[in-house]
Formats: structure tokens, sequence, C-alpha cells
């Protein structure tokens, strides 16, 4: 199974806790990890390689030079490195047709084998959105797109590197940002929204993608008549996704799910 990271040097600890929950769902042929970066030293490199030794996983660090960029939009919380995503299948090796893209903040609850596996059916990626319809009709408008298309959380991508290499043109991608820099908000989301959101399938966000504003969501929406709690999370997540300004690692952490973040540190004690 091919995963991808997109990481800088602050990020490196969480993204380790993030494979170290993966790899407690073993997988047929194991897991290769591609991590994409910009400023990990060796000694960053080998202390994460070190996290994986004698489990059946592979770290491929590729180094990206971050000028090739340079003409995008970028701030001190969206960096260039949120790029290094959006261009995965021109910055990875050709062998690979398929990657599971993670962001650093997210851990696995249950096995990713059945996420992975899923059928293409010609699209270009398959993600989960956070918005409701109501914010999608806004975001067509912010983003100069000509139809309806769910707004994408970049989060969790599963990628067709195959045909995005037939289709990708970063010229296109840094046109578009050139254009509409005045509206974007969350450029490499933006950018994907609105190039590729049309050949996005929408996976089960309570499933794939699940936070704890997503669940806070759902349980308040009277149309769902059975109401999420943690023992439905532990048998029925696959991903759990801390985005925003709450991290399970900060304090004052409000929600219910950093239970899993905990529960993965205690036993990483005990290791």
């Amino acid at each position: 199974m091919n995963l991808l990271f997109t990481v800088n040097k602050d990020y490196v600890e969480h993204m380790t806790d993030c494979i170290h929950s993966i790899l407690r769902f073993p997988t047929d042929g194991g897991y290769d990890i591609y991590i994409l970066h910009s400023d990990l030293q060796e000694e960053d490199r080998k202390a994460a390689a070190k996290q994986v030794e004698g489990e059946k996983a592979v770290l491929h660090f590729q180094y990206v030079d971050g000028e090739l960029f340079s003409g995008l939009l970028e701030s001190s919380r969206y960096p260039r490195l949120v790029y290094y995503r959006v261009f995965a299948a021109l910055l990875l090796p050709e062998e690979l047709d398929r990657i599971l893209y993670l962001d650093a903040d997210t851990l696995v609850i249950n096995p990713l084998d059945e996420l992975y596996q899923k059928e293409f059916h010609e699209n270009y990626f398959m993600a989960c959105t956070h918005v409701r319809k109501v914010l999608n009709k806004l975001n067509q408008y912010r983003l100069g797109m000509e139809e309806e298309t769910s707004y994408i959380n970049s989060g969790v991508l599963l990628m067709n590197l195959e045909l995005l290499r037939k289709v990708q043109s970063m010229d296109e991608v840094i046109a578009y940002a050139e254009n509409r820099k005045q509206y974007l908000l969350l450029p490499d989301q933006d950018v994907i929204t609105a190039l590729y959101g049309n050949r996005t399938e929408i996976l089960d966000t309570m499933r794939y993608n699940l936070s704890d504003r997503m669940l806070v969501v759902y349980n308040s929406n009277p149309n769902n008549k059975q109401k999420l709690d943690l023992d439905w999370v532990r048998k029925n997540t696959v991903i759990i996704h801390y985005y925003g300004k709450q991290k399970p690692w900060k304090k004052p952490y409000f929600g219910s799910l950093d239970i899993f973040y905990r529960e993965l540190k205690e036993e990483l004690k005990r290791e």
C-alpha cells in the first residue's frame, strides 16, 4: 500500500504517530510510505526510519525544491508545502499508479484496505467534504466554477496518479491561482476543488475524515435519527482528522475524539 505525507520538521513527530496508528493494521505487501519535504535533515530522516524498524513498512524520503512553487499563493499557515500534495503525481516515482495522502494530524483507527482499493471510475481523486450545500454555492462563486461541486477537504486524498500524470498541468494551476488569488482562502483545497472537483468522488466523511466538528454537526442534525457515539466511531470510522487549531497534543481540547490520540500514546509507551 502506497501512502503519502508532506511535512516539515515541526510535524515529524505527529507524522510518526500517524504511521504508528496505521501499522497496527497489517496489510498484504506492507506499506511504502513516501514523504515529500524541503527541510528534513539526515537526523530527522533517521529518527523517523527508526520508528518503523521491524515493521512491514519502508519510508521513502523525497526532497522537493520549494522554489518550484514560488509563483503560488502562500502564507505562514499555508506554506508552499501544501502544494506538494496537489502535484504529487508529478513529484512521485512514475511506477506508482495510486497513493493515499494523509495529513500528519490524522490517526487511523481501523484498516485502510477498503478505502485504498476503491475503484476510481476515471476520477482523479477521492476525498471528503466538510462543507454543507449552502456554503458550496458560495464556494462555487468564490472559486469561479461553472457548476456546483462539493468543496474538498484535502487532509485525506486517494490519488489516481496514473490519470493525473496525463491531465495535470502545473502552468494551469499557477495561472488559476494567479487569476483568483484575491479569492483564495485555503489555497490547496481551493485549487483541487476548482480544477478537479468535478472528477473527485466524495467519500463518507464520518468514516474517512472525521473531526469533532463534523461529529457535532452530524449529531445536531434532526434528520439523522441515529446519533453517533464513540462506540460507533470505534467500529466504523477509519480516519480521525484533528484539523484546524484544535490538536489533541495542545490544551485545552474541546471534544471527545482526542481519546484515540491519548490511547495511541499509551500504547507507544508500553512498547
